[in-house]
């Protein structure tokens, strides 16, 4: 009985993992994507400076500061890299 019920439980989450990979896993990876730029705006508004782009007065960038600094360097690295045509079709 319980072969039996071990091969129903394989099965069904077999099924389950297609149809994710079918209707979910885009839209996954498409909040990921849009969690990513959304969070790497918000450092651009907050911490421009450091970019030489001042946007928000100091004192306010200084009280975010702890929550973003673990953010910081891959933040710059993305910001200040080359970007061509094919980066928009990814």
């Amino acid at each position: 009985m319980s072969a039996q019920k071990n091969k129903w439980q394989n099965f069904w989450e077999g099924v389950k993992s297609v149809l994710y990979g079918m209707a979910g896993h885009d839209m996954a990876r498409f909040a990921l994507k849009t969690r990513g730029s959304m969070e790497h705006l918000f450092i651009l508004v907050t911490m421009g400076d450091l970019l030489g782009i001042p946007i928000l007065p100091p004192y306010y960038s200084l009280r975010l500061l702890p929550y973003v600094v673990p953010q910081i360097a891959t933040w710059k690295r993305r910001m200040l890299r080359e970007r061509d045509l094919t980066d928009a079709l990814a």
